[in-house]
């Protein structure tokens, strides 16, 4: 099955934090992670997906790249996450190994038919709501592109979201969320993903 509550790595640098935080949170039934920084060399990003990988597959969790074909396949990641400047669908699934997770940040359902079509697994839909964690993001879509896409394709809600606001989510159709400051900057990160897994888990999968 896909995974349906996604942790966005939120980090500037490597650190045993990070790695502390991704296991505490995959233990309390977070099933992927994604992996992102766009502050990393391409050799720290490299150690960073392995570290990763090593920390939390055991935990039953998937690990894909944000953005990096190439290092996603060097690591031995699940999958990769492309944004909407990144390879074309279509590029990734020529080059990549059968099986490997694709998925598809889409604004639209128009775009979410485009990444279907060119062979994308999920959309990740946002930004849903405001958010604080990346820099330079476009207006957010609202919960009704969510919808829409979720027709689609398995959608991803992402963008200023926490458990509580999972409910609205989720009524529109997504199969799941991603967060990444909910998570990271949360006082108790294992508390934080109890409470968003249980939210999760608490309505049906929609695919």
């Amino acid at each position: 099955m896909l995974p349906r509550i996604h942790c966005i790595t939120d980090v500037p640098s490597t650190g045993t934090r990070t790695l502390a935080v991704l296991t505490e949170v995959c233990r309390a039934g977070v099933d992927a992670v994604q992996v992102r920084s766009k502050h990393l060399s391409d050799r720290e990003l490299l150690a960073l997906t392995r570290d990763v990988i090593a920390a939390v597959r055991p935990l039953g969790a998937t690990v894909l790249v944000n953005d990096r074909l190439d290092v996603a396949l060097a690591a031995g990641a699940d999958g990769v996450h492309l944004g909407l400047d990144d390879l074309p669908v279509a590029a990734v699934r020529a080059l990549a190994p059968p099986g490997l997770l694709v998925g598809a940040t889409c604004r639209s359902a128009a775009h979410a038919v485009a990444a279907r079509d060119a062979g994308a697994d999920y959309a990740g839909v946002g930004p849903v709501h405001p958010s604080t964690t990346k820099a330079g993001l476009p207006a957010p879509v609202g919960l009704a592109a969510l919808g829409a896409a979720a027709a689609v394709l398995p959608a991803i809600g992402i963008g200023g979201l926490d458990a509580g606001r999972v409910a609205e989510v989720m009524a529109t159709g997504a199969y799941g969320v991603a967060v990444a400051a909910a998570l990271s900057r949360a006082e108790d990160p294992g508390r934080a993903a109890r409470d968003l897994v249980a939210a999760v888990l608490g309505t049906p999968a929609h695919r």
